[in-house]
């Protein structure tokens, strides 16, 4: 068994610190650094690209709403021209960040709003997959199984990879709780390293309600900025290696 691990990082902004970035780049194999949008500055960027490159760790483009007071988390009403060029914007300010650091974007994962939005919203996931294949159409794109992202990126001839949650609560479809409904965030270590190794073994998770929601899983998100972040990374990359997974980036 292979599976990535990915975490978002660079998220601090200025003297306000969000997250153990170096920490959590020694645990995960996937980076999903902040491109100014939602979060992260110039120089917190640089940092953590030169730390993801330190530990031989993957660098992905974390795009989102320009909502840099809401973290990202709220919906921004703007045309697919305008997201497809914020979203070509900020691959871009990310690619020069990482060669300066001695590494390159390898895959764009949306955060946020902009993640759930694209679930569901055909255009903004489309504005998405287009900016993406006019930077780099080699670019992977991570998102949920079963979304209107993903569909749209494997119609488009980008690569797909299945994402899964290892801190969140989904629904009986299959969909993330919403972060305003108690029980969307989970927060014990051990707990959570359960559910990532039966995700990862077996396929499945436990909804919200009691019932099994099967799930094909590529990459498994250890969110940086929880509470306990890099404990609860830690335990999920212990748990999967001794039930025999290897923690390596998605190919």
């Amino acid at each position: 068994m292979r599976i990535d691990l990915n975490s978002d990082v660079g998220e601090s902004f200025g003297r306000w610190e969000l997250g153990d970035d170096e920490a959590m780049l020694a645990l995960v194999s996937s980076a999903n650094v902040a491109c100014g949008f939602h979060a992260g500055d110039p120089t917190t960027i640089g940092r953590t690209c030169r730390w993801a490159v330190e530990h031989g760790v993957r660098i992905g483009a974390q795009v989102g709403y320009r909502d840099l007071a809401g973290f990202g988390r709220r919906f921004i009403d703007a045309t697919v021209r305008e997201l497809t060029d914020d979203v070509i914007y900020q691959i871009g300010a990310l690619q020069a960040l990482a060669r300066a650091a001695g590494g390159s974007v390898t895959y764009v994962k949306p955060h946020g709003a902009l993640y759930n939005t694209a679930v569901h919203h055909e255009g903004h996931a489309q504005a998405v997959v287009d900016a993406v294949a006019a930077v780099d159409p080699t670019l992977p794109v991570l998102g949920l199984p079963g979304s209107a992202l993903l569909a749209a990126a494997e119609a488009k001839g980008l690569r797909p990879v299945r994402e899964a949650f290892a801190d969140r609560a989904y629904t009986p479809e299959g969909t993330l709780v919403s972060r305003r409904e108690p029980g969307a965030v989970l927060h014990d270590p051990q707990t959570v390293a359960a559910r990532v190794t039966q995700m990862v073994t077996d396929g499945t998770v436990e909804a919200i309600d009691g019932t099994t929601v099967r799930l094909e899983v590529d990459s498994v998100c250890v969110h940086g900025d929880s509470p306990d972040a890099v404990a609860m990374a830690r335990a999920v990359r212990e748990q999967l290696e001794a039930a025999g997974a290897q923690i390596e980036a998605f190919s």
